[in-house]
């Protein structure tokens, strides 16, 4: 793939996150954010290994925050469309998906 592009949502999804695990214990954000980078840089570099999750939308889990990026692939680029936390409704990501994709 040659590019990888966020919605605007997703950076508010990444500060919302960087935002409540800073008020956890200073510098968690910073590392929340280190996580949430290295996943988009795993997803640039093997799209398809992530699963699709619903109709074109695939998942990919960051490695020790329970968040998930969600991305489509298309042609020429990548295209994350959120950052959500694994606990929330499935029914309520799938609708988030359908209004930012």
């Amino acid at each position: 793939m040659d590019a990888l592009r966020f919605l605007p949502e997703v950076e508010e999804d990444a500060l919302a996150g960087y935002t409540w695990y800073e008020g956890k214990a200073r510098g968690l954000g910073d590392e929340f954010l280190r996580a949430f980078y290295a996943c988009a840089n795993e997803v640039l570099r093997m799209p398809f290994l992530s699963p699709k999750v619903h109709q074109e939308f695939r998942r990919r889990l960051l490695r020790r925050f329970p968040y998930a990026l969600y991305f489509t692939v298309r042609t020429g680029e990548i295209l994350v469309i959120g950052l959500f936390h694994c606990a929330r409704d499935p029914l309520r990501i799938k609708a988030e998906l359908g209004q930012r994709g």
